[in-house]
């Protein structure tokens, strides 16, 4: 990896001209006495010829580069003699007076090195020194091949494997003082991209000794302060010794968040364990709430709603934006669902009711959800007396107030009842699900949800059996009228408003609103309560004609506590002279 960077030569004084060849006589150079010395093995008198020159030169108003340039060589040369003799901190010192390229120093630690240099990457090494460099290729191979033989061999000895380590960690000593110090002297000088390249390596290097070694305080201190960390190389290190924390600090610092959820989720699985990482849950959360990233949210999503599917809901609706095309909707319940269903469910809700979607698809979902989690009430013995309760004492006595409002106010409140409240309204609210699939669901349970039902025959335009419900099964007859003016519906509008405020449901009340007339499709989403809509003057004196024939077959006319003959049709009369009241007139049952 070096390429070689030839030394200034001398300049000679004197000259003399032969017939054949010019002679010269030169000075006695730095180089050429250091090279004498070293030659010799005379590394003490090297060293101080090399601190003479540098003394002379610091006295010196005005150095000249070619005399620094021979300081640099004494000092690199006299460097990889200590290092080839295992002299390393001496080593370490005189290579960091010579300026040596820390890169150099750093090949001889190829576990260190990893994958930091490239092939074609090459360094400037002055001649004369590269000659001199150590051949092995790595510092074990130096230690090894000067450790002394003794039986039975160099490998296995005793003596030699204790000095083998004890050389081997003062030859990483050596490497990290002298890192050290070539960041401090980085750190002061101009940012160029050959001073980049060096100052990655350095940072790199210098942090995965800290790791080995286990300075834990100085890693953190690296990673805190201004770096040129490789993370591509420090990553496996850290994982290795389980240094989880320092991997999400670099993960934070270059906004790789993906890698950064990737380390926390392993650590809320357990797979990973770091004591300094508190709730990787809850910085995950927070995390993907800061960023707003919508793909980021959605791929999380599914892994999140088994961890914290309140706090994942939460997000995950914060971030949908206002407008999404139905299969996006679709994709993502399925996703969300499948690692969740109860997630699902709140989502599938989330996206029709207050969200108004208008897939039909999803309304019908939604309303199968609604039905078999009425369905689980009903397994509860003591929910199905209770609700079985209230149709027998509703239907013994007669009232004005409708069934469901009855249900509501005499109730005691509880999950399962507002259950049965939300699905009453959304199967009167909703035009866009399917209401045979949902009569077919609950009607072996038709006894208990008589009104259920009655919202669904009047969704299938089965007029006359919705009607025949709310009289002869509930003996509800204020629904039924306020059913015969408000074109089909069985819950008015203002009954649901009153429902919703009561129990914490207004934004399924708003679904409830008075149908556009027959022929005309329903808006899809709810408009405000105060812009209803007229019925058909024919719808209305078609539903009283079969509503007259339902009381009429059940002999009911002649027994109610007020005249409903003179009701039915003195508003009849009015409906046939355009002079008819409202729903309002007819649920106060005044002639």
């Amino acid at each position: 990896m070096a390429t070689i960077q030839y030394p200034n030569f001398p300049l000679a004084n004197v000259l003399v001209l032969g017939l054949h060849a010019v002679q010269a006589l030169l000075p006695s150079t730095l180089i050429s006495q250091a090279d004498a010395l070293l030659d010799a093995h005379r590394l003490e008198d090297a060293a101080d010829l090399a601190e003479q020159h540098r003394k002379k030169l610091q006295s010196m108003l005005n150095v000249d580069r070619h005399e620094l340039d021979e300081l640099r060589y004494v000092n690199q040369r006299l460097g990889f003699q200590c290092f080839q003799e295992t002299l390393f901190e001496d080593a370490g010192n005189r290579l960091y007076e010579g300026e040596l390229d820390p890169r150099v120093l750093i090949s001889y630690y190829p576990e260190l090195r990893g994958d930091l240099f490239r092939e074609d990457e090459s360094v400037d090494v002055m001649a004369g020194v590269a000659e001199h460099m150590p051949a092995e290729d790595s510092v074990d191979d130096i230690i090894r091949n000067y450790s002394p033989h003794l039986a039975p061999n160099t490998r296995e000895a005793a003596p030699t494997v204790e000095l083998r380590n004890i050389l081997s960690m003062t030859a990483r000593d050596m490497l990290e003082s002298y890192l050290r110090k070539w960041r401090r002297k980085l750190a002061v000088e101009p940012v160029t991209p050959q001073s980049q390249a060096v100052r990655m390596v350095v940072d790199t290097v210098l942090a995965k000794l800290h790791v080995n070694t286990g300075k834990l305080p100085e890693l953190y201190a690296l990673i805190d302060q201004p770096n040129a960390l490789v993370l591509s190389e420090l990553e496996t290190t850290l994982v290795k010794f389980k240094l989880f924390s320092a991997l999400c600090k670099l993960y934070q610092q270059r906004g790789d968040d993906a890698k950064l959820l990737e380390t926390w989720s392993k650590l809320v699985e357990g797979e990973w364990t770091d004591p300094e990482i508190q709730d990787p849950l809850t910085q995950m959360l927070d995390l993907l709430s800061d960023k707003k990233d919508r793909a980021l949210v959605q791929h999380w999503m599914p892994w999140l709603v088994k961890r914290g599917p309140e706090r994942a809901l939460k997000l995950l609706l914060s971030t949908l934006p206002a407008k999404r095309r139905p299969e996006d909707d679709r994709l993502l319940l399925e996703d969300i669902r499948s690692a969740n269903p109860d997630a699902g469910a709140q989502l599938l809700e989330h996206l029709v009711v207050h969200r108004r979607s208008t897939d039909p698809d999803l309304h019908t979902q939604l309303a199968t959800t609604y039905a078999d989690q009425v369905l689980v009430c009903l397994a509860e013995e003591s929910t199905s007396k209770l609700w079985r309760a209230k149709v027998s004492s509703y239907t013994s006595g007669r009232s004005d107030t409708p069934f469901v409002s009855y249900f509501a106010t005499t109730t005691p409140d509880s999950e399962h009842k507002r259950i049965r409240l939300k699905t009453i309204l959304f199967l009167q609210g909703s035009t866009l699900y399917d209401p045979e699939t949902i009569r077919t669901r609950l009607s072996p349970h038709a006894k208990l949800l008589k009104l259920e039902l009655a919202i669904l025959e009047g969704k299938l335009g089965n007029h006359r059996s919705a009607l025949s419900i709310l009289v002869h099964d509930l003996h509800d007859s204020t629904s039924a009228e306020a059913y015969c003016t408000l074109g089909g519906e069985v819950v008015p509008a203002k009954t649901a408003q009153t429902i919703g405020e009561r129990a914490g449901l207004q934004a399924w009340a708003t679904l409830v609103t008075p149908l556009a007339a027959p022929g005309k499709p329903a808006r899809p989403s709810a408009p405000p309560l105060k812009k209803t809509k007229t019925v058909d003057e024919e719808v209305k004196k078609d539903l009283v004609m079969i509503l007259l024939e339902v009381y009429m077959s059940g002999g009911y006319v002649l027994l109610l506590k007020w005249d409903l003959w003179s009701v039915l049709t003195g508003w009849l009369q009015r409906v046939n002279s355009g002079s008819y009241g409202t729903a309002a007139e007819l649920a106060s049952h005044e002639p």
